[in-house]
């Protein structure tokens, strides 16, 4: 046996690995799954899982879902990454400005980061007055196949879109890819992405990109719904990218602006 591998096995942490592989294949679904689909999926027994399953549930990593049948992850591993530094300044220097943009536009906004192949919302601000159209905290969907996502990826500097290219083009067919590429590039002309919502009718996502230094930190997306007395969709944009250059300007060190 070699030595790298008799290293491997003696640090070794089934019980933890089998834990992980719950919790990453229910991140990676976005959706809830039953115990059996479980451990179908990771290639295990529910006899194996079932204890794994029991201990994440009492900790509060996963719980009953309460819109279908099976298990879906909590908030807790979300919270936990905000804790981190880097988001927690991020949140820091944006919360103010989303609160003073969705005052000024009439409509909610959040903002998503990225997460793997997906973009994950990590805050909201909800809309002034009694209605309004909200994406909830800890939403993720594909990066290419959302408004954040694409401008998560349009904005990033070459050689980052280059590394994102890799991992991102395998999940999807040639010609969505083509679709997506042409879009990033437009979007990189006008500063901005308007699309009409694939998630709900009536929605027309609005969104722009903050930035930290020389790369993509985060979107600042609002899901805009035409009312008397929503502001015009062309303000409302440049309402956002405002919104978004203030939030890069505090991100930015002095010394690097």
């Amino acid at each position: 046996m070699k030595r790298h591998e008799t290293k491997q096995r003696k640090y070794s942490a089934p019980a933890l690995e089998k834990g992980l592989d719950i919790l990453e294949l229910l991140a990676a679904r976005g959706e809830p799954l039953t115990m059996s689909q479980m451990a179908t999926e990771l290639g295990r027994s529910v006899g194996e899982v079932f204890r794994m399953i029991e201990a994440l549930i009492r900790r509060g990593y996963i719980a009953p879902a309460e819109t279908a049948e099976g298990l879906e992850l909590t908030d807790k591993l979300f919270a936990l990454g905000l804790a981190r530094a880097p988001a927690k300044s991020l949140l820091e220097h944006a919360l103010p400005e989303m609160r003073k943009l969705a005052r000024t536009i009439g409509q909610s906004c959040h903002l998503a980061v990225a997460s793997d192949e997906q973009m994950v919302v990590i805050a909201r601000i909800e809309a002034p007055g009694n209605e309004g159209y909200s994406v909830r905290v800890g939403n993720r969907r594909p990066l290419v196949a959302s408004t954040s996502g694409l401008v998560l990826y349009a904005f990033q500097p070459p050689n980052i879109r280059t590394e994102w290219r890799k991992r991102l083009a395998a999940t999807v067919s040639s010609k969505v890819w083509k679709g997506f590429e042409e879009r990033a590039a437009a979007a990189r002309t006008k500063k901005h992405v308007r699309a009409d919502s694939d998630v709900t009718r009536h929605i027309v996502d609005l969104s722009a990109p903050v930035m930290s230094i020389d790369r993509v930190a985060a979107a600042l997306t609002c899901p805009y719904i035409e009312t008397p007395k929503a502001l015009p969709i062309k303000e409302t944009i440049t309402a956002i990218r405002s919104a978004a250059d203030e939030i890069s300007a505090k991100l930015t060190p002095p010394s690097a602006a």
